[in-house]
């Protein structure tokens, strides 16, 4: 049992958009991201997401409102519930999901990491 420092972590990439796993708590993975610009409309079939927003500010938009969540607060979005989150400026969030769980969701493109790299 080690204790994890986040800013530490978040300082060993800068990749957006590319979650990276800093540990595992029963079958779900916590996960480390940094996100800047506009993400894509997904949604997730069999899980809801957990954002937690370390540093920055995050921008949820849903298909009918937009929810605005600042450093020091989550945000829940259930499974099946459209979703797009925007960061103007460079955000860090952690996630708390299941290790099945894609970060793209039902959208496979691109921008999908199928394969998460540890740090």
């Amino acid at each position: 049992m080690e204790k994890i420092n986040l800013k530490q972590k978040f300082s060993l990439f800068q990749d957006h958009w590319s979650p990276k796993i800093i540990g595992e708590v029963n079958d779900n993975f916590v996960k480390l991201a940094k996100l800047k610009g506009e993400f894509l409309w997904h949604h997730h079939e069999n899980e809801d997401e957990l954002f937690v927003v370390v540093k920055g500010k995050l921008v949820m938009n849903f298909r009918d409102k937009q929810v605005e969540v600042n450093e020091g607060e989550i945000i829940i979005v259930p499974k099946g519930v459209d979703h797009k989150p925007v960061s103007e400026g460079e955000t860090h969030i952690m996630l708390i999901e299941p290790k099945a769980t894609l970060h793209t969701g039902n959208v496979k493109n691109e921008r999908t990491v199928e394969r998460l790299e540890r740090i």
